[in-house]
């Protein structure tokens, strides 16, 4: 796993919230309400009684004159003394003396020493120029207290301001270094711009997991069994001695202040879940083709065959891309096992030597049950080198006519291709499903059949999860396929929803037959401390849970989190603290082995906005804009996507403008053209007329654009780059 930032960056104003959110504890109703407040001064004394009044200052000289002096210091002819002095010579405060206050000298009582017996300690003072931030010492206001001005200024009973606990015999030597002084630890610092102290917009805080680099490098150790979990978030705990935890470090409360485990670099464990179970081969494995047969594919087109122009139907492009494909597949991997569907007002799956052909028509094609079990009850297809030839003759002996019962034949494709786990069905067309379940053509008279279609494509799409088949999606340009709908299939088992023009439909074919399964059933699972909290997820908490489905070797997916603000009773982490994030990924082999991969790694918290601009990686962060916002339009969202990828594409801005990089910059340029859709014109990929009344559905284009940049990767979007250049 790769972060977007070397730091789990905290905004400031996050901070500063913290700082001002009140403690939330249980009161005793004994004690006084939270908004009374302890007054600052103490209550007037009660009036003075009669006998309690003292005479006057003038009945009373002496009272007065000993009050001049001061209630603490008792050597009046040295106050005078000094007071003369000061007044004539000219101040310059390089030394001053210091006696120590009555109530700190020794307890016995012996007389006052005299201004000339007396030891005085002398000590040097700073120029006040010198260092003008510095508070006053203590010595400044001891001085203040005890000259004749200021105690005639000061209350009879007044106490210093400072604790002065220093004793008679020692001499105070105020320090020499300045403050300027090149040792000082901030001298050296580069003062940074306002802007780049300022709160960042967007989200840094970004995670990307490669699954497919992670789960084809498995180089560590594989421990039979389940590991210790946590009871409540199910955590990995290092030490497998703990049969129960009470609580672990991820799901303790914040209070409680666990310390995160000790790491150095990222943790890997590998564990075997099902250690009792046998393997099976990993080289059954289906490729299905499902063709549209209907009249429609009889449409032709223009194309150059050398000097001359022939004309092709859109059937006869299909053919000799599968037959193509056919033939490489028969001289590299003779042992793949390829078959055939079509399908127009009914569905034939055609058959091998020691199977014939068979079709479904009319009621049959609405009855979900009944066509499972045609399918299940169906032969597996041999290998090629037994039924190459005979596949071949098959595909070339196809005729259009009819309609387009797309549904149906869906259905029984994924049906058969799930018996064998890690199997790819590609579905191409030209045209909406129009008879039996499924039904997408009659949208705009009865809301009612699009909902059930909408129901049927994503249970669909689920039930060819859980069996580990991998469904793409091809559909001819310049036709309407209703791809947002279709798309549900590619969307949920990781394959590819492409518009190809007829000509390009064999390089197609041959990327998606070439994009190798090399795991199932996968999901990944972020675990955060409550500190903090996921983003963008539909579990908002400290956990969250991404259901990848199938992957291939270039599978990536982003997670976003960010300071737990909704939680009154968090408080951010302090910078320079450390906090733990682990990653578990539960995936299944091609040979059934299902396996457990528990990553988990330290990082620290910054509040700094340059440190965090300085250690960006935009790869990452563009990465995660493309896909969480092609996300939210894929359910409608328009608006909250159009925030989503304004506010990253800000915090990108910002750390070029920070990092001052020409490469970036061009690398930005290149993904702001990718990312224009979302940004501007994200209604003109939307039917104007539907009958879903808080969304618009997608065109065939939106749709195919959406859905590829919601699964995309660095890889692709590099050669996209390349592409436009």
């Amino acid at each position: 796993m790769e972060f977007a930032c070397g730091f789990v960056y905290i905004s400031p104003s996050v901070s500063q919230k913290d700082g001002q959110r009140p403690k939330v504890f249980k009161r005793s109703a004994l004690l006084p309400p939270t908004t009374w407040i302890r007054p600052r001064i103490s209550p007037p004394p009660p009036p003075p009684q009669a006998s309690d009044i003292k005479p006057s200052a003038a009945q009373n000289p002496e009272e007065k004159k000993e009050d001049a002096t001061g209630p603490f210091y008792e050597n009046a002819e040295f106050q005078r003394e000094s007071a003369a002095s000061s007044r004539a010579v000219s101040p310059q405060p390089t030394r001053k003396k210091a006696l120590l206050p009555p109530h700190m000298r020794p307890a016995a009582r012996s007389p006052s020493p005299s201004s000339t017996n007396s030891p005085i300690f002398n000590y040097d003072l700073p120029k006040p120029d010198s260092d003008p931030d510095l508070p006053a010492p203590f010595y400044e206001t001891l001085e203040e207290t005890r000259s004749p001005t200021a105690s005639a200024r000061s209350t009879p009973h007044q106490t210093p301001t400072r604790h002065m606990d220093m004793p008679e015999y020692v001499e105070v030597l105020p320090s020499r270094r300045s403050v300027s002084s090149p040792t000082s630890p901030q001298s050296n610092k580069p003062l940074a711009s306002p802007e780049d102290k300022g709160p960042l917009p967007g989200n840094p805080n970004v995670l990307l997991v490669s699954v497919g680099k992670l789960l084809s490098e498995e180089r560590e150790q594989l421990t039979p069994g389940q590991p210790s979990v946590c009871s409540q978030c199910g955590s990995y705990l290092e030490s497998s001695n703990n049969t129960k935890v009470n609580v672990c470090y991820f799901c303790g409360s914040p209070d409680l202040n666990i310390p995160p485990p000790a790491t150095k670099g990222p943790q890997h464990r590998l564990f075997l879940l099902n250690p009792n179970e046998e393997p099976h081969s990993v080289t059954e494995t289906l490729l299905l083709f499902c063709i549209d047969t209907s009249g429609s594919m009889s449409i032709t087109s223009q194309v150059s065959d050398g000097e001359n122009v022939v004309h092709k139907s859109r059937l006869e492009f299909v053919q000799e891309a599968v037959l193509q494909c056919v033939w490489r597949l028969m001289t590299q991997q003779p042992d793949s096992r390829v078959g055939l569907i079509t399908f127009n007002n009914q569905v034939t799956l055609h058959g091998y030597d020691k199977a014939s052909s068979y079709s479904l028509s009319g009621e049959e094609l609405r009855d979900v049950d009944f066509l499972k079990e045609a399918a299940v009850t169906f032969p597996s297809p041999p290998p090629l080198s037994q039924t190459g030839d005979l596949l071949q003759t098959q595909v070339r002996g196809l005729s259009e006519s009819g309609t387009t019962a797309l549904g149906p034949a869906a259905l029984l494709t994924i049906a058969m291709a799930s018996r064998h786990q890690g199997s790819k069905v590609i579905i191409c067309t030209d045209g909406k499903a129009n008879i039996g379940v499924g039904n997408l053509e009659d949208e705009d008279l009865d809301a009612r059949t699009l909902l059930s279609s909408t129901i049927f494509y994503q249970e669909l799409g689920e039930y060819a999860a859980n069996h580990g088949v991998t469904v793409s999606v091809l559909s001819i340009e310049g036709t309407d396929c209703r791809l947002d709908e279709l798309g549900r299939l590619a969307d949920r088992t990781g394959g590819k929803v492409v518009i190809a023009s007829p000509n390009m439909l064999h390089p197609e074919f041959e990327q998606i037959i070439e994009n190798r399964t090399i795991a199932t059933h996968c999901s990944v699972t972020l675990l955060l401390p409550k500190l903090l909290r996921m983003k963008g997820e539909r579990e908002a908490a400290h956990r969250g849970t991404r259901e990848v489905g199938n992957v291939d070797v270039d599978t990536e997916i982003t997670f976003q989190f960010a300071p737990n603000e909704h939680d009154t009773q968090v408080i951010a982490p302090p910078p320079g603290s450390q906090v733990s994030v682990q990653l578990q990924v539960r995936y299944r082999r091609r040979n059934g082995d299902r396996i457990l991969r528990v990553l988990r790694t330290n990082r620290e918290v910054t509040y700094d906005s340059s440190v965090a601009l300085s250690s960006l990686s935009l790869a990452i962060i563009q990465l995660n804009s493309s896909q969480a916002s092609a996300a939210l339009a894929v359910r409608g969202r328009f608006l909250d996507a159009q925030k989503e990828g304004e506010q990253q594409r800000k915090l990108i801005e910002r750390a070029i403008k920070h990092n001052r990089s020409a490469e970036d910059k061009q690398t930005y340029n290149d993904w702001v053209k990718t990312m224009e859709p979302i940004y501007s014109n994200i209604y003109n990929f939307t039917r104007k007329n539907s009958v879903i009344s808080d969304s618009q559905s997608l065109t065939d284009a939106g749709a195919a654009l959406l859905y590829a940049m919601k699964h995309s990767n660095r890889k692709s979007i590099s050669l996209k780059k390349r592409q436009q250049l």
